[in-house]
């Protein structure tokens, strides 16, 4: 076991802004529930949002642990709402397939890519050795924001941004405040790589955008995104997070700091023990942990949680990544 260095955190897990893999999210929101996550961020999509949802009931009734919704938006293009795609005609017959062997959720084969399982963590594009592979823009939710947090009803929101859009920003702030949802928490992910700028421009977006959320009454959360979307688990993407954190920490408004992007179970190696963040959110490596388990059980069709053995074996995989965390 990972001896804890930190103090109860809090831990997020990230089940992807574009992921609509109905029977992985249930499985994911079901293991990392039983783990101790605090809160569990997915699509702004009501089908979505109901498979979290029954995994998580289950770890509720099975646990006793029952983290917090929330539901990732944006005001404007954004690098965490996209998925993959290339044409399987063009791929050479003798191709390794690079990209069938590096997707964390099976989401390759033959045929193409499977849009529902593709989250857009983005490793394949970088994989495939004839530049085969693009992305694009891939919102899930069709109606307006007001109508989804309604029917939702989530604990929290995360609303993607980049530093210059500050008006686009407030607009999706008004909606959420005139909306009547009573919310918990409202996330703002803004990460440096994603804007290309300095610490001190990263920090001023996130003071204006505490301006902003000033008058809605919640706990605010300043997520750090080291290296958004790189797909990369590796521990020099787990620095850049931290690198992020250390350079920004004294800048930064009022509220939790969190960090993600590029964070793995590295992360913490690299803190210094006076310099702890509020908490961390995990993607990529939380889904590649226990994504394996999930597919054995989804090929007998069934429900991770209907194979008690493997079951147990998925959640202590996820405690690995949270023990560190958490007491």
């Amino acid at each position: 076991m990972v001896k804890s260095i930190l103090t109860n955190k809090w831990v997020k897990l990230i089940c992807g802004a574009s992921n609509e893999d109905i029977a992985s999210i249930e499985d994911l929101c079901a293991i990392y529930s039983a783990a101790g996550v605090d809160y569990i961020d997915v699509a702004a999509d009501p089908s979505v949002v109901k498979a979290a949802r029954n995994g998580m009931n289950w770890s509720k009734e099975v646990f006793g642990k029952d983290p917090g919704l929330m539901i990732s938006i944006s005001d404007g293009k954004d690098i965490h709402f996209r998925k993959a795609h290339f044409d399987p005609l063009k791929c050479p017959p003798n191709c390794p397939r690079p990209c069938e062997n590096i997707c964390p959720t099976f989401a390759i084969n033959q045929n193409g890519i499977s849009k529902n399982k593709c989250y857009g963590c983005g490793r394949c594009i970088a994989s495939c050795p004839l530049n085969l592979i693009s992305e694009y823009e891939y919102q899930l939710s069709k109606n307006s924001l007001k109508d989804i947090l309604h029917k939702i009803k989530p604990d929290a929101v995360e609303i993607h941004t980049e530093i210059n859009r500050a008006d686009a920003f407030q607009k999706v702030a008004n909606i959420i405040k005139n909306s009547g949802v009573k919310l918990k928490k409202i996330s703002v992910s803004c990460g440096l790589a994603q804007s290309q700028g300095k610490p001190e421009d990263l920090a001023r977006a996130f003071w204006e955008r505490y301006e902003i959320l000033a008058d809605h009454e919640v706990q605010l959360i300043w997520q750090l995104d080291g290296r958004p979307m790189s797909g990369d688990i590796a521990a020099t993407t787990a620095k850049a997070a931290v690198k992020l954190w250390e350079n920004i920490r004294s800048l930064l408004p009022p509220g939790l700091i969190q960090l993600a992007g590029g964070t793995n179970g590295n992360t913490y190696k690299f803190l210094k023990r006076n310099q702890i963040p509020d908490g961390i959110a995990f993607g990529s490596v939380a889904r590649k942990l226990v994504q394996p388990l999930i597919q054995e059980t989804f090929d007998k069709n069934k429900k991770i949680y209907e194979n008690p053995e493997k079951m147990a074996l998925a959640i202590e995989k996820a405690k690995i990544l949270l023990n560190p965390w958490k007491n």
